[in-house]
């Protein structure tokens, strides 16, 4: 089969590779219709997290047709349209059991940190993704939900990761009614954030960037306020946003939808942090900055370095609470389905960019570079 192939810091190629088989009983090999290339996809891209290793396949957010079917999968047949959340979750385990999917004990019983994922690296399992023409799914009964008849795969292919994860950092957040909220970050995962912000009764909201054609994209397709960083000069920010919050010193909820790679701090720059880090905690600093005493801070953009340059003392002393957590995304399926036929929240509306499997290698150098006004691409492996 052709799948994408990492090959070093920002190196991908399109390569033969050998088929998937069913290696358990619970098992499937699922044909790849549409896959996408996520921002965390560009955290394995430039190098940044550990154990990330060549010849590996990325690809988190897929979905495609059963084409194999292992004698112990009793809930899909060949032939059924599924898609697959990004985690992978035994079911059973004692976080599984408690809906935490993304911390499952048995798809990655060699690292304490975190369950296993597709396509990621050999810190979450070392399972290849679905950025190829074929993907075996582990724990099939489990994951997976069948594409209904009357949807399209892009319909609810960001089922698989982007909307729920921004679904979940709003939850995290504990929206009262009429709040604001304040989202770093207007690429995908912070858009669906935002428009998930609204859903749970915020009053307000506001998507800070420093990409006008990004920022764009959040006034029309999630109806918010935004904020360009590069225009507040020294003050910066964080002094912006406290100043137009109602008097009260700052948004009530604070969501960093950027990770690692973030760019905007003159003092993790200055201090050469940023490269010490391998990245930057530059938007989870002004979320505990910015946000109002007593707030909430919710903290879903990736951070693959051990330790980072964070004023956990400010947080502590403004009484804040603290939540990050990789999207458990089995549990918000069903809600999410029925906010998207009911027309509360259109995912693929943020598609910038198709291109064809073999064309993977510049749809990385697009949307890495931001060229293009790139917001998501999605990669067609071959025809559904």
């Amino acid at each position: 089969m052709k799948a994408l192939t990492y090959r070093g810091p920002s190196t991908v190629k399109v390569a033969e590779k050998p088929d998937p088989r069913i290696e358990h009983p619970n098992d499937v090999v699922l044909r790849v219709t549409r896959t996408a290339i996520c921002g965390s996809d560009l955290h394995l891209y430039h190098g940044l997290v550990p154990d990330t290793r060549v010849g590996a396949t990325f690809g988190h957010e897929f979905a495609g047709v059963v084409e194999e079917v292992g004698p112990g999968v009793q809930s899909l047949a060949k032939g059924d349209r599924i898609i697959v959340p990004f985690n992978i979750s035994c079911g059973t385990c004692f976080f599984c059991a408690r809906g935490l999917t993304s911390c499952c004990d048995n798809s990655n019983p060699s690292n304490d940190l975190v369950g296993g994922a597709f396509g990621y690296s050999h810190t979450t399992g070392g399972y290849d993704g679905g950025q190829a023409e074929l993907v075996r799914v582990p724990y099939a009964d489990v994951g997976p939900m069948k594409i209904p008849a009357d949807m399209h795969e892009e319909d609810v292919l960001f089922l698989t990761d982007i909307l729920p994860t921004g679904y979940q950092a709003a939850e995290m957040g504990d929206i009262a009614e009429g709040e604001t909220v304040v989202v770093f970050g207007a690429g995908p995962v912070g858009l669906m954030a935002a428009k998930s912000a609204w859903l749970q009764g915020a009053g307000r909201v506001i998507v800070v960037d420093e990409l006008e054609y990004r920022l764009e994209l959040a006034r029309t397709w999630a109806k918010v306020e935004t904020i360009n960083f590069t225009e507040h000069g020294k003050a910066g920010v964080v002094q912006y946003l406290k100043d137009i919050t109602e008097g009260r010193r700052g948004p009530d909820v604070a969501i960093d939808a950027v990770g690692c790679e973030a760019s905007g701090s003159f003092l993790q720059r200055a201090l050469g942090m940023s490269m010490l880090q391998a990245g930057a905690a530059t938007a989870l600093m002004w979320a505990i900055q910015s946000v109002r005493r007593g707030g909430n801070v919710v903290a879903i953009g990736v951070y693959g370095p051990p330790w980072n340059l964070v004023p956990i003392g400010e947080a502590m002393n403004k009484g804040l609470t603290i939540r990050a957590a990789q999207c458990n995304v089995k549990r918000y399926l069903p809600h999410l389905l029925e906010h998207i036929r009911a027309g509360r929240v259109d995912p693929k509306g943020i598609i910038s960019h198709r291109f064809a499997l073999e064309d993977a290698p510049e749809a990385y150098r697009i949307f890495a570079s931001k060229r293009d006004n790139c917001t998501k691409c999605v990669l067609i492996p071959q025809a559904a």
